[in-house]
């Protein structure tokens, strides 16, 4: 009988409960009260919790309006969503959004699963120096954030690419700040000022399926770059910029990069290492199965001069493509040599790297180069299965080397270097 009773007492208030609400909603519809409330995380029937969305026309976005900075807007959703201790969803819906720089901070009060969903698209504001912090967009502090969406990320960098200097940085389209188990997926960039993308003091990251476009001649428009990041996979996507379409720059660790196409651009690098004396080393680097169309390199490793001691190991190149590509296997230890003599050679000591299964068509009569330190000069370097041909009218193809140890597998095509220590 007591069970009973409690369970009609129940019963009886989960109804005033549901009453009470559908008198306040009526209420809230016939007084025309407005509400920007977010549409509200529930449980599914199969018990798993769905996302709160964060509309950004609810916080005051404008779409279609070129005089309007939409940044405040996408701010302030994204602050709700990142206080309100559940998963959520910011939506920036179909349209044309501008805005300046925008960050979206953590860490989140909940720390739950934060999406944020870019279905229109975004430009920036033509002056580069709205963006203080070095970014247009960024994702700084923040666990468990996915950035989607299918839109486009429009920097319009060709007004301000003027400006690019190796002392004037200008700002990275959308940057990831010491953020971990993070996503960046199926986006479209286009014509960054600086960088279109960067991974900077970050852990556990994919990025995949995404579209980066600028001209061949924009000047500093890498497509991805990493720093001091571990464990991030980057897949099947499509790259063609005035620079490096990846570089894997000082600090990074236990980096996959596979299925990307490459072209017009400089390849794909690890570095340039030793510009700066904090830097830390790089190892466990595999680029594989990855196609380079006209670029100016492949497969390259570049270090400065005068550099801090440093390590770069455990790097394999394998299964690529190369179509009318300058340098298709390229070390480079004099990197940006002509600002230092050569009797300031590179500290960072390249070891335990293969070249694997590389095949294609060159534009120049030497494919392969190893330009190591006479200094620290490269150890373990691997070329396995090495088969260029010439395009066009060029003659034989030939290799060269200074300053490394070499190990020779399989048919290479042009022959590899000897021991050139």
């Amino acid at each position: 009988m007591m069970a009973n009773t409690i369970r009609e007492s129940r019963v009886v208030v989960i109804t005033k409960a549901c009453f009470a609400i559908s008198v306040a909603c009526m209420l809230m519809i016939n007084d025309s009260v407005e509400c920007s409330s977010p549409v509200l995380s529930r449980r599914s029937l199969a018990g798993e919790v769905v996302e709160t969305v964060f509309n950004v026309m609810d916080y005051g976005a404008k779409a279609d309006d070129d005089t309007t900075d939409n940044a405040p807007a996408f701010i302030k959703a994204w602050r709700a969503a990142c206080d309100s201790n559940g998963a959520g969803k910011v939506l920036i819906p179909a349209g044309n959004f501008f805005s300046g720089e925008i960050v979206f901070a953590g860490p989140c009060a909940g720390q739950q699963p934060m999406t944020i969903e870019i279905q229109g698209n975004m430009s920036a504001l033509p002056d580069p120096s709205v963006y203080s912090g070095g970014a247009w967009i960024m994702v700084e502090r923040a666990e468990n954030i996915e950035v989607t969406g299918g839109g486009t990320i429009n920097a319009h960098g060709e007004a301000a690419w003027q400006y690019a200097d190796d002392n004037n940085h200008l700002a990275v389209s959308l940057v990831f700040q010491g953020v971990g188990n993070c996503k960046l997926n199926n986006l479209n960039f286009v014509n960054s000022m600086g960088f279109h993308t960067k991974v900077t003091d970050s852990h556990d990251v994919t990025v995949t399926n995404l579209t980066i476009t600028a001209p061949g001649k924009s000047p500093n428009t890498d497509g991805i770059h990493l720093s001091n990041a571990t464990n991030v996979n980057i897949t099947d996507s499509v790259i063609g910029t005035g620079d490096d379409c990846i570089s894997i720059g000082p600090g990074s660790k236990n980096v996959v990069v596979s299925r990307i196409t490459c072209g017009p651009g400089h390849g794909i690098s690890i570095g340039s290492l030793g510009k700066r004396v904090d830097e830390t080393d790089v190892e466990g680097i595999t680029v594989s199965n990855c196609t380079l169309i006209g670029t100016t390199n492949g497969a390259r490793i570049k270090t400065y001069h005068d550099s801090p001691e440093l390590t770069a190991s455990a790097i394999t190149f394998e299964d690529l493509v190369m179509d009318q590509v300058k340098n298709p296997i390229i070390i480079d230890q004099h990197y940006d040599s002509k600002k230092k003599p050569k009797v300031y050679q590179s500290s960072v000591k390249i070891s335990d790297t293969h070249f694997i299964n590389i095949k294609g068509s060159t534009v120049s009569e030497i494919p392969i180069v190893l330009n190591c330190s006479s200094l620290v000069p490269c150890e373990g370097i691997e070329l396995s299965d090495i088969d260029l041909v010439p395009f066009g009218t060029l003659g034989n193809l030939t290799s060269a080397c200074s300053n490394a140890q070499t190990t020779l597998k399989g048919t290479l095509n042009p022959a590899g270097p000897t021991q050139c220590i």
